[in-house]
C-alpha cells in the first residue's frame, strides 16, 4: 500500500516537492523540477496509520481532509494550506485515480438526493453550520461579520475595507435611486448587509434567515443601532415570504438551495418583485462543468450544499420571465478572503481551542484553506447576477455602479459609525455542537 502511495503522489507532482514519512517508518521524497522560478520548499508530512494512508489513495477529497482532522496526518515541514495549495495546482489534480473516480461518480449519481432541500431539511442544514457558538466566526471574520467574498478594490486592502466595499458594490447594483424602497434580503446572516442598505441609502429592509442564532444577533444589532423602524428581520424560509418589494438581494445563500430547488427559487423571487424591481444574487459559482459538492465540505461543514456552473443557473432564470441586466465574476477575490479567514482563525486558534476542540480547530482550518486553493486553482469564483422583470429597469451603461458607489462613500464618511467587535453584542447563545467535528 506504501508503495501504491508513492506512485500516485508521483504521478499527481509535476512541480513541487514532498516528502512523505508512513505509518510504518519508511520515507520517499517526490521532487520535480519547477516549470518556472526558484527551487520549490520541500514540504513533508507523516502519516500516524496505514488505514489513513488507504483512505488517500482510494477516496482523497474526502480522506485527506479526514485524516488532517483526525491527526493521522501530520504537517512536519510547511501548513496543510501550502500541500493543498501543492496538490491542488498540479494538473493531474483533475484526472483521479480508478478509484478516485468511482467515488466521484457515485456521487455525482447521488446528487439530486444529496441537494434535496425542502423547508425541513434547509432548516436542519442551516442549523448545522451556523447556530454554533458565535464567539467561534468572531474570532476571524470582520466587524461586521460578513460571511460572504469581499470585493478588494486594490492589493493590500483590508479585509474590513474591502467587505465594505463590497456591500457598497451590492448597494449600487440594486439602483436604490431613492429613499423607502422596500428590499428583501434572503439569507440576512448576521444583519450586516441589511443594516447598510438601511443606514446608508434609506431603505425599509426585511431579512430573512433559518439560522436562530443569526436571528438573534442580527435583531440585537438593529435594536442598538436604533434602526428597529427601518430594519426587521425573522425566522422564514424564503418560500413563505410574501411581497411586492422593490429590491431583493440575496447573498451567499444561493449555494444552499439544491439543484432541483433552482426554478423554484428565481420564480419566487420574480413573483417578489414589483414590476420595475431589481434583484442582485451574489453567489459561489464553478466555472467548470457541472460536478458535485467536495464530500469533507459536505459531510463536515456544509450539507446540502453545491456550487453551481452558471449553465445550470441560466435557464431557470430564462424560464422563470426574469431579466439578466448583468453578470459580473469576481474571480480572485474569494481566495484572498479565505486566506485572510484563515490567517486570523490560526492567530487566534488557542481560543478556537477553548471554545471547541483541537479536531474541530483541524477541522476548520483545513476548511478554509481547502475552500482557498478551491478558488486559487481550480476554477471556483463568485458571480453576481443582477436580475429585473423589464429590461428598462436599470440605467442603459454600468456608469451608474461607480456614481451610486461614490454617494454610498459620501454617506458612510457622514455618519462615521464606530466599528464594533463581531462578537460584542451577547444575546442568548446556543451552545457549540460538538458532533458537528464528530
Amino acid at each position: 500500500m506504501e508503495r501504491l502511495l508513492e506512485t500516485l503522489l508521483r504521478r499527481v507532482i509535476e512541480d513541487g516537492a514532498l516528502k512523505v514519512t508512513t505509518a510504518s517508518g519508511r520515507s520517499f521524497t517526490v521532487r520535480m523540477p519547477p516549470r518556472a522560478g526558484p527551487p520549490p520548499e520541500l514540504l513533508a508530512l507523516r502519516f500516524t496509520s496505514a488505514e489513513a494512508e488507504r483512505g488517500i489513495i482510494l477516496d482523497p477529497e474526502l480522506k485527506l481532509g479526514e485524516a488532517y482532522m483526525d491527526g493521522t496526518l501530520v504537517m512536519e515541514a510547511g501548513s496543510i494550506a501550502d500541500l493543498l495549495a501543492l496538490l491542488m495546482s498540479q494538473p493531474a489534480a483533475f484526472n483521479p485515480s480508478v478509484p478516485a473516480k468511482a467515488f466521484h461518480v457515485l456521487r455525482r449519481l447521488g446528487r439530486r438526493i444529496a441537494q434535496f432541500n425542502p423547508p425541513e431539511r434547509s432548516r436542519r442544514n442551516v442549523a448545522h453550520h451556523y447556530d454554533i457558538d458565535g464567539r467561534l466566526y468572531s474570532l476571524f471574520l470582520d466587524h461586521d461579520r460578513q460571511y460572504s467574498c469581499a470585493y478588494f478594490e486594490h492589493e493590500g486592502q483590508s479585509l474590513d475595507d474591502a467587505q465594505l466595499a463590497k456591500k457598497r458594490h451590492i448597494a449600487a447594483k440594486l439602483v436604490l435611486d431613492r429613499p423607502g424602497l422596500k428590499v428583501l434580503d434572503i439569507g440576512s446572516g448576521w444583519g450586516g448587509l441589511a443594516l447598510y442598505l438601511a443606514e446608508m441609502a434609506g431603505a425599509q429592509v426585511s431579512g430573512v434567515t433559518l439560522s436562530q442564532e443569526q436571528l438573534a444577533l442580527a435583531t440585537a444589532r438593529a435594536d442598538e443601532r436604533g434602526m428597529a423602524q427601518h430594519v426587521s428581520f425573522t425566522l422564514r424560509d424564503y418560500r413563505d415570504v410574501e411581497g411586492p418589494f422593490d429590491r431583493v438581494v440575496s447573498v451567499g445563500m444561493f449555494e444552499h438551495v439544491g439543484v432541483d430547488h433552482y426554478g423554484e427559487f428565481f420564480r419566487k423571487a420574480r413573483s417578489l418583485l414589483q414590476e420595475d424591481g431589481v434583484m442582485l444574487l451574489h453567489a459561489i459559482g464553478r466555472s467548470d462543468p457541472p460536478g458535485v459538492t467536495n464530500p469533507f465540505i459536505a459531510k463536515y461543514i456544509f450539507p446540502g450544499g453545491y456550487i453551481p456552473a452558471l449553465s445550470e443557473v441560466t435557464p431557470h432564470i430564462e424560464k422563470s420571465g426574469l431579466v439578466v441586466t448583468d453578470i459580473e465574476l469576481l474571480r480572485l477575490h474569494y481566495a484572498e478572503t479565505l486566506k485572510a479567514w484563515r490567517q486570523r482563525f490560526l492567530a487566534r486558534r488557542e481560543e478556537a481551542a477553548r471554545l471547541t476542540d483541537e479536531r474541530f480547530c483541524r477541522m476548520w482550518e483545513f476548511y478554509l484553506a481547502a475552500s482557498e486553493m478551491g478558488f486559487r486553482h481550480q476554477g471556483l469564483n463568485v458571480f453576481q447576477i443582477q436580475l429585473a422583470r423589464r429590461q428598462d429597469a436599470v440605467p442603459l451603461t454600468r456608469g451608474y455602479v461607480a456614481e451610486a458607489e461614490a454617494r454610498l462613500r459620501r454617506a458612510e464618511a457622514g455618519r462615521a459609525t464606530p466599528l464594533r467587535l463581531a462578537g460584542g453584542i451577547a444575546p442568548a447563545r446556543i451552545a457549540l455542537r460538538r458532533n458537528t467535528a464528530r
